[in-house]
């Protein structure tokens, strides 16, 4: 990773490692607000005279809510897989999207609507899987800390700063595990211009690669989601807390 970093920089500058930053905003605006947004409502509601649910049911709640959010950004997917992966193709093969906006009016224009929908079934799937692994293991992880202390050590969590790091930690780790044969095989289904279908990608890289392929780029991918779930979930927590000092239910 370190040298594809160092080559990236020598060859493109330092702007380079921040290609696809317009349509990574445009995907957190979509996929991660709908996602978190509709998991804390789906969570409120079935949650039982004020006990929080079942592990299974917010599971299954993270699953669903992962699902919409996968919906609603795939088109920002589509635009920052090919964005972030330009650089590697041949000149004339380039999409040279300037920025998100004028990303998506490209895409509109070349492939039509259903442009937008490219790798919809992958990207759906991945975001079950990683709003499963990560926002619905979180929960878990939070309430088994407080719950049991830590073996050996006896050292028991409260509810605060500490904990939401650990436990964020411990669900950004889950996430790209569970989500790397997902990932790997959303990006080659999005960064490319034909039409093969997932099973098609699966049995070739299988075929060509081998199982290892399924977790191909696990480091890259967790040191990107590990941070981005730390910050997200403390900021969150945060951001609830203070939510619920203004506006008491």
């Amino acid at each position: 990773m370190l040298k594809i970093l160092r080559h990236s920089i020598s060859n493109y500058g330092l702007r380079s490692v921040y290609t696809g930053l317009s349509a990574s905003l445009m995907r957190q605006m979509t996929y991660s607000l709908v996602r978190l947004g509709s998991y804390e409502e789906m969570k409120r509601i079935i949650s039982e005279n004020g006990h929080p649910p079942s592990t299974g049911k917010l599971l299954l709640a993270a699953g669903v809510a992962g699902g919409l959010g996968g919906i609603a950004g795939n088109p920002a997917d589509v635009l920052l897989v090919r964005m972030t992966s330009d650089s590697i193709r041949p000149p004339e093969k380039r999409y040279n999207y300037r920025n998100a906006i004028t990303g998506l009016i490209s895409l509109v224009k070349e492939d039509g609507q259903k442009g937008l929908a490219r790798g919809l079934g992958t990207n759906t799937t991945r975001a079950v899987l990683m709003n499963t692994s990560q926002v619905g293991s979180y929960d878990f992880f939070k309430t088994t800390l407080l719950q049991y202390p830590i073996p050996l050590v006896n050292y028991q969590f409260h509810d605060g700063f500490f904990l939401h790091v650990v436990a964020s930690l411990a669900a950004g780790t889950c996430g790209t595990t569970v989500c790397s044969p997902a990932d790997v095989i959303r990006t080659r289904i999005m960064g490319s211009s034909g039409n093969a279908s997932p099973i098609e990608v699966l049995v070739r890289s299988l075929r060509e690669e081998g199982p290892a392929f399924m977790f191909k780029g696990w480091t890259p991918a967790w040191m990107r989601l590990g941070p981005n779930t730390v910050l997200m979930f403390v900021f969150f927590e945060q951001l609830k807390r203070g939510w619920s000092s203004l506006v008491p239910s």
